[in-house]
């Protein structure tokens, strides 16, 4: 169970194509906030002919960003750069020069058996070159893992490599669309993922088997505006958090404070979870009635959830509402 706020703290990822070329203009100028963590892609969202021409749109804005930010303060979110080959990783960083100390990690698309050693070798490499943390995030989205047959040792044996590098690995995340595209699965604006079984029973294996080491982050939501979106992402995102999952995948602005607000930790959670990590030595029982005689408080068996219920207060916060407790 993760007890470091670090890996609680990405949150919303809002994910944005490296050849945007305003993305630095925005994050200088602050207009998607200051709570949520920056995903900029060179994969699914660029075409295979453009890869050069978004590889060094990404360098330029990077180097922006660094150069702007000694003149000025400004909020910066944890950078990650979505590549689609291994190779990238060095190659970036190389270019990137001293302004790659504003990379928090790397996105690993498409995470399976056959470029989980390539992708870990390199993270390695780039940690020891440049003598810092380099953070992964595998996608969980390879359509190997949706065989019955073969998906349980697949997962186990990717967990077995992750493992060797686990203080390295900030967050698991999940490739919902990924997933659905190979059923030809496209949820409308009142319908959650959770609700096709196909999925959820992927989703399930995965929390079961990293779940309790990781943190698993939840799959996107690909409505943004119109009629219904927000009440359908708020309802998938209730979802999300009582099956497992930390933050999401957004793909528009608009979606960031929904995602926090999800996230924020009721006062009557916040309050027992404190009781339940500083346990009276001398209580003559484990287990006791809450401070509003609601609900029972075990010490043993409710320590793990209270841990992360703290460390989601930190992450995002705390609210009077009981509209948060899970």
């Amino acid at each position: 169970m993760k007890d470091s706020i670090l890996y609680y703290s990405v949150g919303p990822l809002l994910y944005c194509p490296a050849n945007h070329k305003s993305l630095a203009n925005s994050l200088i100028h602050e207009r998607f906030g200051r709570h949520f963590s920056l995903a900029v892609c060179l994969e699914d969202t660029i075409r295979d002919d453009r890869i050069a021409e978004a590889e060094h749109e990404l360098v330029q804005t990077i180097h922006t960003l660094f150069n702007e930010k000694k003149k000025h303060l400004f909020f910066l979110p944890k950078i990650f750069i979505r590549v689609r080959s291994p190779q990238q990783i060095p190659d970036l960083m190389e270019r990137f020069g001293d302004a790659g100390i504003l990379i928090t990690g790397f996105i690993i698309p498409k995470f399976s058996l056959e470029n989980a050693d390539s992708y870990i070798s390199e993270i390695l490499s780039v940690n020891e070159r440049y003598n810092r943390a380099i953070y992964m995030m595998p996608i969980f989205e390879s359509p190997s893992m949706i065989h019955l047959q073969h998906r349980h040792q697949i997962l186990y044996t990717l967990k077995e490599k992750l493992d060797a590098i686990e203080p390295l690995v900030l967050n698991i995340r999940v490739g919902g669309n990924d997933l659905c595209h190979v059923f030809g699965f496209r949820r409308h604006v009142t319908q959650s993922i959770h609700d096709i079984r196909p999925i959820s029973d992927i989703f399930s294996d995965i929390i079961t088997v990293f779940g309790m080491d990781y943190v698993i982050s939840g799959p996107v939501w690909e409505y943004y505006n119109g009629s219904g979106w927000d009440r359908g992402l708020k309802a998938e995102l209730a979802q999300d958090r009582l099956c497992g999952f930390t933050g999401k995948t957004v793909i528009h602005p608009n979606q960031i404070p929904l995602v926090n607000d999800a996230y924020r930790v009721s006062k009557e959670d916040y309050e027992d979870a404190k009781a339940i990590l500083h346990w009276e030595e001398t209580a003559p029982s484990l287990v006791h009635g809450n401070v509003k005689k609601a609900r029972m408080n075990e010490c043993k068996t409710h320590s793990n959830w209270a841990m992360q219920i703290l460390m989601l207060a930190e992450a995002f916060g705390v609210v009077d509402s009981e509209s948060s407790a899970l």
